[in-house]
């Protein structure tokens, strides 16, 4: 019971981290949104443990491991942060959904295990297609979009390898290291080089921080880098590296319906479709004990996401998304 709320506790707090990360940067530029975050979520951890008088001795003993995670935050964050400049915050969730493909991909390299079936192998290739569909219509749309496209694409494999990385050295070591004490460590391994691409991308400390920017920063502080991240290293320990993954493919129904709701963010209706078969391909991908709940939430998404608020025209591409709608509820 405790794995499977710390699942979906980290479920919604990645389904809002694509918006609060555009917030943040709302008064500052993203290095320095960034370099704040980090730095006070450091801050607090190391509050923390001091508190518990416990002993930092293990930063360097288990170095290796802290490493390894250190790269889903340095240079994972900064690509992100610079990416959703670029495109909607639920676009960027739907794009790091196709992290499960990458970390089979990094599982068959990295731990030397074949986590492909020929299903699977349908629902990538599905999954690229509908990928395709996205980047062609940016590309026609808005060139500076696919910079976030890429960008986020990019995070997704540095994400993968750093969390099929530690599943590896965690089980040579034979070692079980505390969630939160993990994600401190990352946290301190990471922190350097941060620091030290804001000084040569930025170097200005900010004379004025906007509430948004402010509050924002705080949230993905304490929620995104140390709760968020401390339950992901908890079921990490717990959960084979794929289960993990399979987290990303639930975010981006909650991560649209958010920034659509908060930010009044709306898609066009041709990522509209490239995002819908995004998500089936994910469906496909899950094991067929997740497919009921999966594409019950996936149905949901998509009569969200075709309510009567597109632009004039696009009603063919409403009749295709219903389509897909309804062939999603016959799946289920």
């Amino acid at each position: 019971m405790a794995v499977l709320f710390a699942y979906f506790s980290v479920v919604l707090i990645w389904a809002t981290t694509p918006l609060a990360i555009q917030w943040s940067s709302d008064s500052l530029s993203f290095i320095a949104a960034a370099v704040a975050r980090m730095s006070i979520a450091l801050a607090i951890a190391l509050l923390v443990h001091g508190l518990l008088r416990r002993s930092l001795a293990t930063y360097w003993q288990h170095r290796h491991i802290y490493f390894a995670a250190s790269i889903g935050i340095f240079p994972n964050m900064p690509v992100v942060y610079w990416g959703v400049q670029f495109i909607p915050s639920g676009l960027v969730a739907v794009i790091f959904a196709m992290s499960p493909f990458v970390t089979g991909l990094m599982t068959l390299w990295l731990l030397k295990q074949n986590p492909f079936t020929f299903r699977k192998v349908v629902a990538l290739v599905l999954a690229l297609a509908g990928l395709v569909v996205i980047f062609y219509h940016q590309l026609q749309f808005n060139i500076r979009s696919v910079y976030g496209i890429v960008s986020i694409l990019l995070s997704c494999v540095l994400f993968s390898f750093s969390s099929v990385w530690v599943k590896k050295l965690t089980q040579q070591e034979t070692v079980s290291l505390d969630a939160f004490h993990q994600a401190s460590g990352a946290l301190l391994f990471s922190l350097p080089g941060l620091v030290l691409s804001w000084w040569l991308m930025d170097g200005a400390v900010p004379q004025q921080v906007s509430v948004k920017s402010g509050a924002s920063i705080i949230y993905l502080s304490i929620m995104g880098s140390l709760v968020g991240a401390a339950l992901f290293f908890y079921i990490l320990q717990r959960m084979s590296a794929s289960a993990v993954s399979l987290i990303t493919l639930m975010t981006p129904i909650l991560a649209i319906v958010i920034g659509k709701t908060l930010a009044d963010e709306v898609l066009s209706s041709q990522t509209l479709i490239g995002v819908a078969i995004v998500l089936f391909a994910l469906l496909l991908y899950l094991p067929w004990s997740f497919s009921a709940a999966v594409a019950s939430l996936n149905a949901w998404l998509l009569r969200k996401l075709t309510e009567p608020s597109l632009e004039e025209g696009e009603t063919s591409a409403q009749q295709e998304l219903q389509k897909i709608k309804e062939y999603v509820i016959r799946f289920k």
